[in-house]
């Protein structure tokens, strides 16, 4: 057993990931000076849809593969572009999973932990970087190095979440992994305003449950002000019934039903991914008529992701609004997280200036008394995550940005932030206050001094 507490990897496994570290180092090292430098991914989970003109592009695909699962010690060692769909699907064999399952299947491991991760357990268990115990890094500057808390690299261990791959990729990693229950059982909470709504949530941050019911899961809706949900999820043995959401039945639908409802915890991680929350809508698949005839493999995350894309690429949906006769439209694609004791302002104010709904609410709370440089959270502060993710109508003579940067300033004056992977139109010295400029200067000056990777405000902001 090795002191990160993951059983020896099988000899071939062992030394298939050794080969692919050295190839992807000399690929790395091969790429002139000066030139743009990207990874060769079949898929993406990030919203820039920005031209960033030629780039180099590094061949990870062996980089997605589960290495190790030990049950004994509840760890994995994982490469870093694995998904998370093919993680979980290695884990839940043995009975575990990750500490945090990001929504969405093609998320990576690597992605999360480097960028935005939230999901319905983040309330107990934290963001994914939190459970990770140690980090393979190809850093700016070509070096491969080990990062853990306590050793030679801790500042990287530390400074790698909300850094984007702007310091380095992500290699493999060794991560927590916790004990599941075949099922999940959910009840679902109806409010009628967003006070009681976020109430309920601080109360649940100190109970760890709600109404009697266990609390090992925490997220929900709000379809209007004054019809908003939270769903909380408890592990169970047994389930009476168990839904299936991934054929004619849509689940965010039916929060608004049975006030009950059992999942297999495969299921319940991947409720979501079906119809990428609420924005499968745009497509038709939510109609009855259309979802028979879409094939059920293909409604999926990336597949809805891969049309929006097609979509920006050709102007196909601006140019029909223009034919109509409408106004522009702005994408307002982001997830922003605010002091739960704020949340009701954020909501309200979203509401009025927005207007846009569903929104998706996520409770958080950081798993470690210790902060982490990049990620601008305080430590023992319960948070809501707010997601919201479709298209706007912009005001007569507002340009694009205007609703996001709306809120941006919302968030920042609530004493929140905002995952940066989407757009974002941040001035240089506010972006820089928010997410710990200094520290993130003395990283970038350790581990990529040549500025080989774009700077993390080039690449979020300015879309290099």
């Amino acid at each position: 057993m090795t002191e990160l507490g993951v059983t020896e990897q099988q000899p071939a496994a062992r030394q298939a990931h050794a080969a692919a570290v050295a190839r992807i180092q000399q690929a790395y090292a091969a790429i002139p000076p000066g030139g743009t430098i990207r990874l060769a991914k079949r898929t993406s989970n990030l919203f820039r849809f920005r031209d960033a003109g030629p780039a180099a592009g590094l061949d990870v695909s062996a980089f997605g593969q589960v290495i190790c699962v030990d049950p004994d010690t509840r760890t994995a060692l994982v490469g870093g572009m694995t998904t998370y769909e093919h993680l979980a699907d290695a884990t839940l064999r043995h009975g575990l999973m990750p500490l945090v399952v990001p929504q969405l299947k093609t998320i990576t491991l690597g992605g999360a932990v480097s960028g935005l991760g939230i999901e319905s357990t983040s309330l107990r268990s934290g963001l994914p970087h939190e459970s990770v115990r140690a980090m393979e890094i190809l850093t700016g500057d070509g070096q491969v190095v080990t990062a853990t808390a306590d050793n030679a690299h801790a500042d990287l261990f530390r400074g790698f979440p909300n850094s984007y791959g702007t310091l380095g990729y992500a290699l493999s990693l060794t991560i927590e992994l916790e004990p599941v229950q075949p099922f999940v059982h959910l009840r679902h909470f109806r409010f009628a305003d967003p006070e009681s709504c976020m109430g309920a949530i601080a109360q649940i941050a100190v109970d760890g449950s709600y109404q009697g019911h266990r609390a090992d899961f925490v997220d929900g809706v709000m379809f209007s002000l004054t019809e908003l949900y939270l769903t909380v999820g408890a592990f169970s043995q047994v389930a009476p019934w168990h839904s299936d959401y991934t054929g004619s039945q849509i689940f965010y639908q039916s929060l608004r039903g049975p006030r009950e409802d059992f999942l297999t915890i495969r299921d319940y991680l991947w409720r979501w991914d079906t119809d990428w929350f609420w924005c499968s809508r745009p497509f038709g698949v939510q109609n009855p008529v259309i979802r028979r005839l879409w094939p059920r493999r293909y409604r999926r995350s990336d597949v809805y992701r891969s049309l929006v894309a097609f979509d920006r690429r050709h102007g196909l949906s601006a140019a029909l609004t223009a034919r109509r006769g409408r106004p522009p439209q702005e994408s307002v694609i982001q997830d922003v997280e605010v002091p739960a004791a704020r949340g009701a302002e954020f909501l309200r104010f979203f509401a009025a200036d927005v207007g846009m709904t569903p929104v998706w609410l996520c409770p958080l709370r950081l798993r470690s008394a210790q902060a982490w440089p990049l990620y601008p959270l305080t430590p023992d502060e319960v948070y809501v995550n707010f997601g919201f993710w479709g298209m706007v109508a912009l005001p007569p003579g507002r340009a694009d940005g205007y609703h996001n940067r709306l809120v941006e300033d919302k968030v920042a004056a609530l004493d929140g932030s905002k995952g940066l992977y989407s757009t974002s139109f941040y001035p240089e010295e506010q972006f820089w206050a928010t997410y710990n400029g200094p520290a993130y200067t003395a990283l970038k000056r350790r581990y990529d001094a040549g500025g080989r990777l774009a700077g993390l405000y080039e690449k979020c902001v300015r879309g290099k």
